[in-house]
């Protein structure tokens, strides 16, 4: 009963704004949406939660609620900070995908071309639990920047792989994944990654992979700046978006949301484990991940998605041409991933078959999310954008309102 009451008392830390005169729009829904969103904070479903809705570019919803940091008993804000994760991976394809329209490499050239290291790909063959020593064979074919781009690689994920063997053979070789606040830089880390072994034969399978900070390293190579340097030039500073970095200003980090896991009948900080949840406001701030390193806020990366129903630009910026992002939602995996949702050169792209299970959008709508609960879609049909942050890991309270969220956007519209 006390946990109710405490979460009761935290809808009261609820910040919502949403027009009543957006058209095609349906005010009473929105408001069910809202109270949704609230029920869902009252029984501690969550901490807290920042939550947008866009149509036609126009803001339908944006709510504040709940907690950024219960322990400390800071409420959340709309413009406060999440790690996004791995919606970091679509900003990275889409610098990579300005430097192609600048004709500096093509597709299907291997990235040994420009990162040496990858050269000769061997594959896992045979694995020794023992003391985890391995054979290989070697690949028949090279890894591409579209292998890299979609997955299909062959290389893993470390901590997070599913694959016990890669795991073990990654944190051996010291790979790191996701996020640091050791003194590292993606070109030291991916050069290691180049020595090991691979899942399988490069464009075989679909398998989830850091193959997207690669390529964080190869747009250093192939633009001559820092990675970060060129997100901030080439996409943050020409979208305004000015809250979305790899490391936090002494000015933005206090607006960072805390990152909270449930247990013993509550909510608290995460703790260090493999990594320490503080890496955008503390450390060497060297490790710019191009598969999971940035934080942003909802309102930036709503900017970043409004770009791309626009045809690649937003308010007079163009970051890519029409033709490119038609490229760029087409199957770019084949029959690998089946189901509701193929993948493209930066998203999960909804089929008809998602159309059929309901509560995803429209047939082409682009999505992803993060490690720490947030997720993102974007329709084109409908020109309508939904984002939901929360900052949680661990096994949670029974957090539903991801789907929930999804589904119920979908309805707001007349």
């Amino acid at each position: 009963m006390k946990t109710r009451l405490t979460f009761f008392f935290l809808v009261l830390f609820s910040i919502s704004s949403y027009s009543q005169n957006v058209p095609g729009i349906i005010p009473e829904r929105v408001q069910k949406l809202d109270q949704m969103l609230d029920k869902a904070i009252a029984e501690g479903e969550v901490p807290g939660l920042v939550a947008m809705v866009m149509k036609d570019g126009k803001l339908v919803y944006h709510s504040a609620k709940g907690m950024a940091d219960v322990a400390n008993g800071r409420a959340m804000k709309k413009d406060d900070i999440f790690r996004i994760a791995s919606q970091t991976k679509a900003i990275t394809s889409t610098a990579v995908m300005i430097l192609w329209e600048e004709g500096k490499f093509r597709l299907d050239d291997p990235i040994s071309k420009y990162i040496p290291e990858f050269k000769n790909p061997q594959v896992l063959a045979g694995f020794r639990y023992s003391d985890t020593t391995f054979y290989t064979k070697p690949s028949s074919k090279e890894i591409t920047i579209r292998h890299l781009l979609t997955h299909t690689s062959g290389l893993g994920y470390g901590m997070i792989d599913g694959d016990e063997r890669m795991r073990m053979i990654y944190q051996k070789a010291g790979i790191t994944d996701l996020f640091t606040t050791e003194n590292i830089s993606i070109e030291e880390s991916v050069k290691k990654l180049a020595k090991l072994p691979l899942h399988h034969e490069p464009g075989s399978k679909y398998t989830y992979s850091e193959g997207l900070d690669v390529l964080g390293y190869f747009i250093e190579v192939v633009s001559g700046m820092p990675f970060d340097q060129f997100l901030k030039e080439r996409i943050f500073d020409p979208l305004g978006m000015n809250d979305t970095r790899f490391y936090l200003s002494d000015a933005q980090a206090p607006r960072l949301v805390t990152v909270q896991t449930y247990r013993d009948g509550k909510w608290g900080p995460y703790p260090v484990t493999f990594y320490d949840p503080e890496y955008p406001r503390k450390g060497a701030k060297r490790f710019f991940s191009g598969g999971a390193g940035l934080s942003s806020t909802t309102a930036d990366y709503a900017r970043f998605l409004q770009m791309y129903l626009n045809g690649g630009e937003l308010e007079g910026m163009r970051i890519l041409s029409p033709q490119t992002i038609q490229t760029m939602m087409k199957n770019q995996v084949g029959d690998l991933m089946n189901g509701d949702k193929y993948y493209g050169l930066a998203f999960g792209v909804v089929t008809d078959q998602g159309v059929a299970t309901g509560g995803l959008g429209s047939k082409g709508t682009f999505d992803w999310g993060g490690y720490f609960n947030t997720q993102y879609f974007a329709d084109p049909e409908l020109n309508m954008i939904g984002l939901i942050f929360k900052q949680t890991s661990g096994s949670g309270n029974g957090d539903q309102t991801g789907w929930k969220f999804r589904q119920m956007v979908f309805t707001l519209v007349d």
